[in-house]
């Protein structure tokens, strides 16, 4: 057999530059050398190239696509089907970043052994290099299984939306002694466990500092604070794509839901007062089909 170094698309087009394929072990080059690690979701083929393009390490198709993309109320709704639908579209874009997916609610609590075979799906199916569990101590068993199976994890603790019903609500964790110390125990369960990652959701800066600097897996925050090794976001929360107000750590980077509504107008108002499309943008026929096709119509007009 060969091997063959695995590159990717250049940074920005006409780019000499061959950017190197991010890997659950780069990850942790990056956290022992403090250099920060980037996340964003992506649901679809041409989201996936552009994140990819623009040099985030890691992609994460999210069972927030559940509201994102579906509609859903909640995370708890997605399907295994409807999650490698899209994890088949969004690997199909990506070249360099590692990409992680979630499984969805139901897909590994239930039973030990659709958790393996789901997990698997995700990988031979639908190209997933990762996929992502919520859950610290009472998950750690069935992450080592997958692990041993062949298949990376990513760990999530804090504030885990799949547990919505049992939180009462989407709340900060660890903000009293013991819930600071269940987080810790969750964190390290999880590092022993050998997840590839650890996605800090809702939690205290302060707690999320402590956790990365106790576990040697690199810590991926989203509403954790800057002591992380990494942050995520959701890519419609990052670009005001969504319809219900932001949560406190959510950074507007640009207004596409306002983009997208002026364009839409725009063409609409151009349709009904017949400015789209115009002649430039309309197909014609050939010279001599048209002087042929005049002619006939000419001599219709005269027996008429």
């Amino acid at each position: 057999m060969s091997l063959t170094p695995m590159g990717g698309r250049p940074s920005f087009p006409g780019s000499d530059e061959i950017r190197q394929k991010v890997t659950t072990a780069s990850l942790r080059e990056r956290k022992l050398h403090h250099e920060p690690i980037t996340c964003l979701t992506a649901y679809d083929y041409a989201t996936a190239r552009l994140v990819d393009d623009a040099g985030i390490e890691m992609i994460l198709v999210g069972d927030s696509l559940a509201q994102t993309v579906l509609g859903y109320d909640n995370t708890l709704s997605v399907t295994m089907d409807e999650m490698l639908h899209h994890v088949k579209a969004v690997r199909r874009g990506v070249k360099r970043a590692l990409l992680l997916a979630d499984m969805p609610y139901g897909s590994y609590q239930v039973d030990p052994n659709d958790a393996l075979r789901n997990a698997t799906r995700f990988v031979k199916e639908g190209g997933a290099e990762v996929v992502k569990i919520e859950g610290g101590e009472k998950r750690a068993d069935l992450i080592r299984r997958i692990i041993d199976a062949e298949i990376p994890v990513a760990g999530h603790i804090g504030l885990t939306p799949q547990s919505v019903n049992v939180m009462g609500g989407y709340k900060v964790q660890g903000k009293d002694l013991s819930g600071i110390e269940q987080l810790m125990r969750d964190a390290v369960a999880l590092d022993r466990a050998g997840v590839a990652c650890i996605v800090l959701e809702g939690i205290p800066r302060e707690v999320a500092a402590m956790i990365t600097a106790e576990v040697g897996t690199p810590t991926i925050g989203i509403g954790a604070g800057p002591e992380c090794d990494g942050q995520v976001l959701v890519i419609n929360d990052l670009l005001n794509l969504t319809f219900a107000p932001p949560a406190k750590f959510v950074r507007h980077y640009g207004d596409a839901g306002a983009l997208i509504s002026s364009a839409v107008r725009a063409f609409g108002a151009d349709v009904k007062s017949r400015q789209y499309p115009s002649d430039e943008e309309s197909y014609h026929l050939p010279r001599e089909t048209k002087a042929g096709l005049d002619s006939v119509l000419a001599r219709k007009r005269a027996m008429r």
